[in-house]
């Protein structure tokens, strides 16, 4: 049953809309049920969402039939990041509570993370001190990504380049962060 009900704004729409235009340079690919954009901060290689386009409110806002897309869509992305990264495994993660818009949290997982962060989850990591995307830094993994999910008959043409609209001093909107967990969370929402 899809939920009709007008929704306020939140910065997934808007990021939503930044890579629709082109201006959003966290974009790697975009995929039937949304985008496949990094994250702001970078504390894993590769850590990225899957944003849904329309965006909806929640999982549950969706039809059964697009409810679906999203989920394979999702765990498709995780085959690709599974293949270009090397990474031992792949985290899945749906709040929303932040921001109340559909995302999902797809994260890479390796061997060699520190330790206590390689048994725990993803929101144990300083996400402050983690390094912020940088398109230059990130462009080869973008690229693999783009090719291995366009080679899965995953991904769609997109109009644009990443980025390519953005224009001197502009930038896009972050996406949500994950929800503070724990008491020595530093203000992560």
């Amino acid at each position: 049953m899809r939920n009709e009900k007008q929704e306020p704004e939140t910065a997934i729409h808007r990021q939503v809309a930044a890579a629709r235009a082109g201006r959003d340079p966290r974009v790697a690919a975009r995929l039937f049920s949304g985008w496949v954009v990094f994250g702001e901060r970078q504390f894993v290689r590769g850590y990225v969402l899957l944003l849904p386009d329309p965006v909806v409110p929640s999982l549950n806002a969706l039809s059964a039939q697009e409810r679906g897309q999203f989920l394979l869509d999702m765990a498709r992305l995780g085959d690709a990041l599974l293949k270009v990264t090397n990474a031992l495994r792949i985290n899945y993660a749906i709040f929303g509570n932040a921001e109340p818009a559909l995302h999902a949290h797809v994260i890479p997982r390796y061997a060699d993370e520190p330790q206590p962060q390689r048994v725990q989850h993803p929101w144990s990591y300083d996400w402050e001190a983690a390094p912020r995307f940088e398109r230059g830094a990130h462009q080869e993994l973008a690229e693999q990504l783009r090719r291995e999910l366009t080679r899965m008959g995953v991904a769609k043409p997109m109009r644009f380049d990443p980025g390519a609209n953005a224009g001197s001093g502009a930038h896009a909107e972050p996406a949500a962060k994950p929800p503070a967990s724990s008491p020595g969370d530093t203000g992560r929402r």
